[in-house]
């Protein structure tokens, strides 16, 4: 069962986050204004709310799952970079000590 998790991919490059951040809010706005009219022409704010949860559910649907439209741009990684020595690098932080001062 936890492989099928493991399977699904669950992340979005940095042009994907901007497009599905578009695509939220101009949806958004859109059942916005429909709901904000079609409430005002029928004098019922009800329908108005609605109409934007309607919206937002459909924005929802369309830019919370990582789609693979929102995964055409990866990162370009650099290599992994092997260890010629058996011993491990030391961080830059553990290498330098600290003097106390009086």
């Amino acid at each position: 069962m936890q492989s099928i998790f493991k399977s699904i991919p669950t992340h979005m490059d940095y042009k994907g986050q901007k497009l599905a951040e578009q695509i939220f809010q101009g949806i958004i706005l859109i059942s916005a204004v429909i709901g904000f009219v079609y409430g005002l022409i029928i004098q019922q704010f009800g329908w108005t709310v609605y109409i934007v949860l309607a919206g937002f559910a459909v924005s929802c649907l369309l830019t919370l799952p990582p789609w693979p439209m929102y995964r055409r741009n990866p990162l370009p990684w650099q290599p992994v970079v092997s260890e010629v020595s058996g011993e491990p690098t030391q961080k830059p932080q553990e290498s330098t000590k600290r003097k106390k001062h009086k």
